[in-house]
């Protein structure tokens, strides 16, 4: 630190989440630094014993304007900002008898928890970013994870070094920048403009580097929206190998999927970000065997997800199934001893998952952003157009494979009886083909069940289709200039079909 020999190193020490910091203001003060702190911290560290200068000491200038105006005054950016290698700076705080600051500790008012005008922080930015600007001298910190080394190094080497203020700048500007997106969503919630703002700020924060990327030779890593919680957050990993980013994909796909299902138990297998399995039943065992069921070969290697605490029984019938994670709320203890004998099996403990906001995709330099797809499992907006009607058997195998076909790969065609996926044709060119997969793998289950098809049927052979199947019922959006050749092949082969006049592409 550039210092007069009669001047002690300073540091402005001003926070909203004070999470350690009186043992770093302590151990500042052991090296012989000066705190320079405002407001409620300021407060905080004189009640803790440790000698603190107000800044109204030190700009001569009281607080204003019921707290918005304190710090924002030429003599804390003068020494904030000053560059002791120019004379002319040198002179300038001299002639206005100000002295430089070396360490600016600072976290800004978390905007997010209860979004007003008030809690737009405009001295604290205006710190860290003057701070973070001259990081050639001075230090910046803005997260409490950092007190520690920060503290360290100045205890052994008696200075930062050009690496870690440099580190701590990119980490001030990151504050602020996710901060200023903050406040951008929230002008762009609350301004009569158009659904999908002009803008959108976005700043990741990087939460969990992967074993690897999509494949071994890329690298990978979860990030969080700053300033948002994701179930990721919360969720916790009770045994297995560190996730892949397939891994990631997958499982978060599984747990939204049978968290959609409905409020029974219910039980998601998916693999490579399609549903090859999905039930509702009386129990978790039951469900989970019969979601298993639907497609043995291609549940081999992939990601359950169940909305029910994993029993004993399910995981004895989990027992000779290979699986590369398993998500549940919670767990039975003698459960988890089974599957602790599963060594490469993932075990994540994890709450309910968040809805998101905005849907964003990267095409390179560009950026795809849509509001996510919701499905409406609301039976008064639908129309069954058909000379019969589902019976109550009939309405349930049809939510259960509409929920499902809005998870999958476009074109998509499920095929469900007894509440239990029992064909999924996923992420075909064309729905004829889609539809003989599911047929495939149903093998005969899906007599007297539904068939569901993400987008309508363009032509009557995707209806034929699914009567040869044994479907007895179908759930489609409609809408195609066709709609009544294929409404009158429904009546040919003696079926029931509704119209939900809302299609689920998924790309």
């Amino acid at each position: 630190m550039s210092q007069g020999a009669d001047q002690p190193p300073r540091a402005l020490v001003s926070v909203y989440d004070k999470a350690g910091v009186i043992d770093l203001a302590q151990r500042l003060v052991a090296l012989g630094w000066e705190i320079i702190s405002s407001g409620g911290t300021s407060a905080a560290l004189a009640d803790a014993g440790i000698p603190v200068t107000p800044v109204e000491q030190v700009t001569g200038a009281p607080e204003m304007l019921d707290g918005r105006v304190k710090t924002v005054h030429p003599v804390i950016h003068g020494g904030l900002l000053a560059d002791l290698t120019n004379p002319g700076h040198v002179k300038d705080l001299i002639d206005r008898g100000i002295v430089p600051i070396d360490l600016v500790v600072c976290n800004l008012y978390p905007f997010r928890s209860d979004p007003s005008v008030e809690l737009i922080d405009i001295g604290g930015p205006a710190m860290v970013r003057a701070a973070a600007k001259n990081h050639e001298r001075v230090g910046v910190v803005v997260r409490p994870d950092d007190y520690d080394a920060v503290l360290e190094e100045l205890e052994r080497d008696g200075a930062l070094s050009d690496a870690t203020r440099r580190r701590l700048a990119r980490a001030a500007y990151a504050h602020t920048s996710a901060y200023d997106a903050e406040i951008v969503d929230w002008l762009s919630d609350t301004a009569d403009a158009e659904e999908l703002p002009p803008t959108v700020a976005l700043t990741l924060e990087r939460q969990e580097v992967l074993r690897y990327g999509e494949n071994p030779h890329q690298t990978g890593a979860r990030y969080r929206i700053a300033g948002q919680s994701s179930w990721w957050d919360e969720a916790t990993q009770l045994q297995g190998k560190a996730m892949s980013y397939l891994n990631v994909f997958d499982a978060d796909a599984a747990w939204r999927l049978a968290q959609s299902l409905g409020d029974d138990p219910a039980a998601a297998v998916m693999k490579h970000a399609n549903p090859c399995g999905a039930a509702v039943a009386a129990d978790i065992a039951t469900a989970y065997r019969r979601a298993h069921e639907c497609d043995p070969v291609s549940a081999f290697g992939g990601i359950v997800a169940v909305n029910r605490p994993v029993t004993v029984e399910m995981a004895e019938a989990m027992a000779d199934v290979f699986t590369e994670v398993l998500i549940a709320p919670d767990y039975e203890e003698a459960a988890l001893a089974l599957l602790a004998k599963k060594k490469n099996l993932r075990v994540l403990h994890a709450p309910p998952p968040e809805a998101s906001a905005l849907e964003i995709r990267t095409l390179g330099g560009a950026a795809l952003v849509q509001t996510p797809d919701t499905v409406t499992m609301d039976r008064s907006t639908w129309q069954v157009v058909t000379e019969r009607a589902p019976t109550d058997e009939q309405w349930a195998d049809l939510e259960l494979a509409w929920r499902v076909a809005a998870r999958v790969g476009s074109n998509c065609i499920v095929l469900a009886k007894d509440r239990q996926a029992v064909g999924i044709g996923a992420g075909q060119q064309n729905r004829r083909d889609a539809g003989r997969i599911a047929a495939e793998k149903a093998a005969g289950r899906a007599a007297g069940g539904a068939c569901a098809s993400d987008a309508f049927f363009p032509f009557r052979d995707g209806l034929d289709a699914a009567a040869e199947a044994g479907c007895a019922t179908v759930i489609q959006p409609g809408g195609s200039v066709r709609d009544q050749e294929v409404i009158d092949a429904a009546n040919e082969h003696g079926m029931s079909m509704v119209f939900t006049g809302e299609r689920h592409f998924r790309h």
